[in-house]
């Protein structure tokens, strides 16, 4: 769908997914690194994610200030970030869009890639489909790629006010 949104010429759109964005910051900064200890994943998560997600957020807000239409490719996991959206965002035109596929399909889909941990999809499902009000859905199961280009790009046309993500509420986020 994303790929559907850039290869058209009607509007300019500028892809950035948090994966993208994540592997690009390590590569480029820690490529050349070789560990003196194995370290767990979940130990470097804590330490970096929050940050680099800040960043990535940071980016994509200042690609808006300047003008440009921007593809957020992302996963809203937890309240924190969401919290983090709604304060980077709320200003900013966004067109908030659910897209939507039933579990099942996205546990078939993440074995079909090959490049994702097994099991992550289903483990953030609920979280990610905690969020019920958007200003347009898109059904992956029921259209393809193009359709759901389609539907975006005349949503966006049709001068259609993006309502849905200023008037989101922030969530509680428990300290442990």
């Amino acid at each position: 769908m994303s790929n559907e949104l850039i290869n058209q010429k009607e509007i300019l759109f500028h892809h950035l997914s948090i994966d993208d964005f994540i592997k690009d910051f390590f590569n480029n900064n820690f490529s050349d690194i070789e560990p003196t200890r194995e370290v767990d994943e979940q130990v470097i998560a804590q330490i970096m994610f929050d940050p680099l997600v800040s960043m990535y957020y940071s980016t994509i807000k200042l690609f808006s200030e300047v003008g440009l239409k921007v593809i957020i490719d992302t996963v809203i996991e937890n309240d924190k970030w969401f919290n983090e959206c709604l304060d980077i965002f709320s200003n900013q035109p966004t067109l908030f869009i659910g897209v939507i596929c039933s579990k099942e399909e996205l546990i078939r889909r993440e074995q079909a890639r090959g490049d994702r941990n097994i099991g992550l999809a289903a483990s953030q499902f609920s979280k990610v489909y905690s969020i019920d009000e958007y200003d347009l859905e898109v059904n992956t199961e029921e259209m393809n790629p193009i359709e759901c280009a389609e539907k975006i790009l005349s949503f966006i046309k049709s001068n259609k006010e993006y309502s849905v993500f200023k008037n989101l509420v922030k969530r509680n986020v428990s300290v442990s």
